[in-house]
């Protein structure tokens, strides 16, 4: 699918800009190809130095995020990246949480769907490092939840070693608390005293490592 597209050929031939590009952000075009959707985050036009550096190693990193999980439902299908500096994956149909009316559209089974597929991302070594904006968990037309934009994601390989670890490790817990923070906000019954006692803990290790991992959060959302 979209294996034939060229970077010259997506301005010509997109349906739809979601973002239009500015010095340090991709372009956001909405290709159709055989009536199938894809989203396309493109780098080419930006800055020469800023694409072909920071661009690329984006392009890079998050398209290792979904060979990492590849075949996992509730995550977008990675089609291909476009010479380096543009990536292609699943337009998910569906509708971000984040409105009143798809909240009250939620199956039951929603938060417990999702609560499941993100603790299936983790144990594939990736953290998504950004779901606490509700746009990124969509209600697919399937019932389901999906996660998109993996831009800020991080794979546990480049956070190996200590004491980065320790970042990753933080991570993972921000992703499931960011679960639990939505759940108190529109099913607060679902969640259990435990979870609770969770989402508010904050040990010394975590107000230690919290400033950095926030400036890190910060800096990938700003560039992709």
């Amino acid at each position: 699918m979209f294996e034939s597209i060229k970077l010259s050929d997506i301005p010509k031939q997109h349906c739809g800009v979601l973002r239009k590009s500015s010095q340090t952000r991709p372009v956001i075009w909405i290709l159709e190809e055989n009536g199938i959707r894809a989203i396309v985050k493109d780098f080419s036009l930006n800055g020469f130095v800023f694409r072909n550096t920071i661009g690329r190693f984006l392009v890079w990193r998050e398209k290792k995020a979904y060979g990492r999980l590849k075949g996992l439902r509730g995550v977008p299908t990675f089609y291909r990246a476009v010479d380096g500096l543009a990536l292609v994956m699943e337009a998910i149909p569906g509708k971000s949480i984040e409105s009143p009316e798809t909240l009250a559209e939620l199956p039951e089974t929603f938060f417990d769907e999702l609560q499941d597929l993100v603790e299936k991302i983790h144990q594939r070594g990736v953290a998504h490092c950004d779901l606490k904006r509700a746009p990124n968990i969509i209600l697919g037309e399937d019932g389901r939840p999906y996660i998109i934009d993996w831009a800020a994601s991080i794979c546990k390989t480049e956070f190996g070693l200590f004491p980065l670890s320790l970042i990753y490790d933080k991570f993972i817990q921000d992703d499931l608390k960011a679960i639990i923070k939505i759940r108190l906000k529109h099913s607060p019954e679902s969640v259990s005293p435990a979870e609770k006692r969770y989402y508010f803990r904050r040990g010394p290790v975590e107000r230690l490592i919290r400033p950095v991992k926030e400036k890190a959060k910060d800096f990938l959302k700003k560039i992709a």
